[in-house]
């Protein structure tokens, strides 16, 4: 059903609808004018794949959907597209990320900007087709922008930003959208969708800085011999670090248009609260509606930082956030062996290094798409407040069934 907004005093046409985060995926592709789609179909991505197929068959999308044999190829054409300057996409989950692994840094490396969302999914083995976050964090160090979604609206959201920060001609890197497989690509929820108009607005036609023209030759992905290396690797880093500006001012500029604010961080409850909370994805509702729970019956003062811009690092912001808290208790849906806790709690512990006195606390929770309960949340919260007054362990896996 149309409804009239009034956005910075222009009148804006949208419409809402109940729908698959992977169908909200979908239509912000289309909303996009994406040249050329190569996905290979993988639980629980699929229906982004099976959704876009149906846009571009009706005519809806006019894409090149390219049929490919395996991820490491949908990502290998999107490249080859891309360097063609063709504004690109791909999908992909688990076992198909592992896969692209080796064109994920090729596709960082040649400064192309791919947007990619992955349904997050447990990785093999054993064999797991639900959710939890470790497939993107085993490439969380490729050279991506990661964006971690709570919401169907955020996903959809997200993608039609991530085309806006990738294609920056001072950034021109990947980005990866990430949304809890299950969770949210098959959970219907309400979705607001913008005019193609607005989005049109937002989002120009790309015009590649440079591509691959027979007419005007250029060299992509020649070799780089030790002097050069280090050099171009320098630059692809910075690059990373300085898009964090980029995505501070494009999530500003998509405010003022569609009227939906996002941040680096997410932070509720924040006030006075003297434990806070750290979580990543869709968890972060449940985590929300518990710290409600113990403030009305118990008093409590817990807060929650969401993390929604992996990577780059949000160091300065989160070091900004916790700076009064006592205690971090970081909850995640994903592990890192050999060191304890998982990739947030370890990254947000080095942050925190000599710049704060805050017991940080990792909780491990989820994996395999196990059910994370209001009661296993409430059982951080009181290892959090038993920290403040004596020693506890560093490390925590929530809902782990004894043996």
């Amino acid at each position: 059903m149309l409804k009239e907004e009034v956005v910075e005093e222009k009148k804006v046409k949208s419409y809402r609808d109940i729908m698959a985060g992977s169908k909200a995926v979908a239509t912000a592709v289309k909303l996009c004018d994406v040249d050329v789609v190569a996905v290979y179909p993988i639980t629980p991505q699929t229906p982004i794949a099976e959704y876009i197929a149906e846009l571009v068959a009706n005519g809806e999308l006019k894409a090149e959907y390219i049929k490919v044999e395996s991820e490491h190829s949908a990502l290998s054409a999107c490249v080859g597209a891309s360097a063609a300057g063709a504004r690109t996409f791909t999908a992909t989950s688990s076992q198909g990320l592992a896969l692209m692994h080796e064109v994920l840094f090729i596709a960082s490396g040649l400064r192309l900007p791919i947007v990619m969302v992955n349904a997050n999914r447990a990785l093999s083995a054993p064999i797991n087709i639900w959710n939890d976050q470790s497939d993107a964090m085993a490439s969380r160090e490729c050279g991506w922008i990661q964006i971690y979604v709570e919401t169907n609206q955020e996903a959809l959201d997200s993608v039609i930003m991530a085309y806006k920060i990738a294609e920056n001609k001072d950034i021109l890197l990947p980005v990866m959208v990430n949304m809890d497989g299950f969770v949210l690509t098959h959970t219907y929820e309400p979705v607001e969708i913008p005019s193609k108009e607005l989005v049109e607005e937002y989002l120009p036609k790309y015009e590649p800085l440079i591509s691959l023209d027979p007419e005007n030759p250029v060299t992509m992905g020649a070799i780089a011999d030790p002097n050069y290396y280090m050099e171009l690797k320098y630059s692809q880093v910075k690059a990373l670090e300085n898009s964090k500006d980029v995505v501070k001012k494009e999530q500003e500029e998509f405010y003022k248009l569609f009227g939906r604010k996002y941040d680096l961080i997410e932070k509720y409850k924040m006030e006075n609260a003297d434990i806070i909370l750290a979580t990543l994805g869709s968890v972060s509702g449940t985590i929300k509606d518990v710290i409600d729970k113990l403030e009305r019956e118990k008093g409590y003062k817990v807060g929650l930082v969401r993390v929604r811009l992996y990577r780059p690092f949000p160091k300065e912001e989160l070091l900004d956030a916790l700076k009064g808290a006592e205690v971090v208790g970081v909850i995640e849906k994903n592990v890192s062996p050999g060191i304890g806790g998982g990739a947030l709690f370890n990254d947000i512990k080095s942050a925190l290094y000599g710049k704060s006195d805050a017991k940080v606390i990792g909780f491990v929770a989820g994996l395999g798409g196990r059910d994370i309960p209001p009661w296993d949340i409430e059982k951080a919260i009181e290892i959090c407040t038993l920290a403040k007054k004596e020693e506890v362990e560093e490390t925590y896996w929530l809902g782990l069934r004894r043996w």
